[in-house]
């Protein structure tokens, strides 16, 4: 209830959202050039995202109406899928949690994503950031829950038409957010090959195939988006003088990776996404027969040798994913610099790619901590409802830890919807008069860039894109 309460302000709060930033050239391009116009100007002379520029004309093709109600979307969707995800994964193990510890914890890291990251006005509530970086995640999660449900009815067309919608995903999530394309593309991989190593356990080519399939979608639109004349545009805008994998630059990198980590690591508030884990590992109830148990017990056992060895295969699965997420956030860092430059590093928005899986990688060793305890019989007497309760309180005190955040996010926002609708209406009168010069005042918020940042307007692009949307031919400040 704490954590939704957060999610339904926040949600909220996106009827208070104004245009900023990237938000007016959104705007004019899908209100003067359509889909179509707004795609082709994206592939042509911005970035080569064609999938993100077809998201953002449906977003603000009726004004501020898509990007107001796009968290309310964001935080459903997103909620609904870890719920679904997390019964299916628990399914597949045999494990029955009950139902309000499972949507609490899917709450709690739904939460955590938004607010806890470094900016939540740009995580939650700024349309370009959300579309490009936290609606991959949502994606991503629906393609796999397709992919489980194929693999559950076991039927052949169904597996092949999931096998399709993860080539077709795939490629659109490579033209709709590099590092998303970094991030899932690691996993899907090392999934590939684990699964491809152990094909006689699984038994089953559809999982393994359905990993590859994502990687071939990914790999064919990040090259449409690499060859398109946009990025080719884009990277000239941050001329290397150094190859972006010489020695000095990769230790530049190296630099900035750790100062991401550095802010992630203070931020105490993700340990909430390890103890919701916990409380469904130690809720979870294994739905085998005994007998069936017993049976596979003194197969399971083995020679000692064997037993060893698939000691240090589990404790190997278990760790891989954490190199990954070294490996992701690195391949972010590195896409960051790339594009921005020393101070790419900063833009706390593209680091949600890879914060979604670390949250659900937390969650999963939560899991299998409260698994081992039941496991190892220690949950008898108290230790069983202490761990829950401490468990619980430790989520508890990370979603209060975020309540001022929200606050303060909430005071900006609101009060700056009513200072733009101010100054919106005067600006509307001032064009309805017919001047061609308007006044317009900054009204910063979420560390978003608006007009007049530089002092040559011919390279102050936000001023060019306001100026735009008001079918001026200039802005300028207004008097004291």
């Amino acid at each position: 209830m704490a954590a939704g309460s957060l999610l339904a302000v926040g949600s909220f709060l996106g009827l208070s959202v104004r245009f900023t930033s990237d938000d007016w050239c959104a705007a004019w391009k899908s209100r003067d050039l359509g889909l179509l116009g707004i795609t082709h100007d994206f592939y042509e002379t911005q970035n080569g995202r064609i999938t993100n520029a077809l998201v953002t004309g449906i977003v603000y093709i009726n004004g501020l109406s898509g990007p107001q109600h796009l968290p309310l979307f964001l935080v459903l969707a997103l909620l609904a899928a870890l719920t679904l995800l997390a019964r299916a994964v628990l399914r597949l193990f045999s494990w029955e949690v009950p139902f309000p510890v499972v949507v609490a914890a899917a709450t709690v890291l739904v939460v955590l994503l938004f607010f806890a990251g470094p900016s939540g006005y740009q995580a939650l509530l700024w349309a370009p950031a959300t579309i490009s970086h936290t609606l991959p995640s949502v994606l991503a999660v629906w393609s796999v829950l397709a992919a489980f449900s194929a693999a559950r009815r076991d039927s052949p067309v169904g597996k092949r038409l999931a096998l399709g919608s993860a080539l077709a995903m795939g490629a659109a999530i490579g033209t709709l957010s590099e590092p998303f394309t970094i991030v899932s593309g690691l996993f899907a991989g090392a999934a590939a090959v684990i699964l491809l190593f152990g094909l006689r356990s699984v038994r089953d080519w559809f999982p393994p195939g359905w990993c590859l399939m994502w990687c071939a979608g990914l790999t064919s639109g990040f090259v449409l988006l690499y060859t398109s004349p946009g990025a080719a545009w884009r990277r000239t805008q941050q001329p290397q003088q150094r190859s972006p994998l010489s020695s000095t630059e990769l230790k530049a990198t190296a630099y900035d990776w750790l100062h991401i980590w550095e802010n992630v690591v203070a931020q105490r508030a993700y340990l909430a996404a390890l103890a919701v884990g916990l409380m469904i590992g130690l809720t979870a109830v294994d739905q085998r027969r005994p007998t069936a148990q017993k049976r596979t017990r003194p197969a399971a056992q083995g020679s000692g040798a064997e037993t060893g060895v698939s000691r240090r295969r589990r404790w190997l699965l278990a760790l891989l994913p954490v190199l990954l997420i070294g490996a992701c956030s690195f391949g972010v860092a590195f896409a960051l610099r790339t594009g921005y430059g020393p101070t790419g590093w900063t833009y706390g928005r593209a680091w949600t790619n890879f914060l979604f899986p670390m949250l659900l990688l937390l969650c999963a060793y939560g899991v299998l901590a409260g698994r081992a305890i039941v496991g190892r019989r220690l949950s008898s007497g108290l230790i069983r409802p202490v761990a829950f309760t401490v468990a619980a309180v430790a989520s508890l005190w990370a979603v209060a830890g975020l309540v001022p955040i929200v606050q303060s996010m909430a005071k900006d926002t609101v009060i700056r919807s009513v200072d733009w609708d101010r100054q919106d209406l005067l600006v509307r009168k001032e064009v309805a008069s017919g001047s061609k010069a308007v006044p317009y005042r900054p009204l910063r918020i979420g560390g978003l860039a608006e007009p007049y940042m530089t002092t040559n307007y011919a390279r102050d692009w936000v001023a060019q894109c306001v100026s735009r949307y008001y079918k001026v031919e200039r802005i300028r400040r207004p008097a004291p």
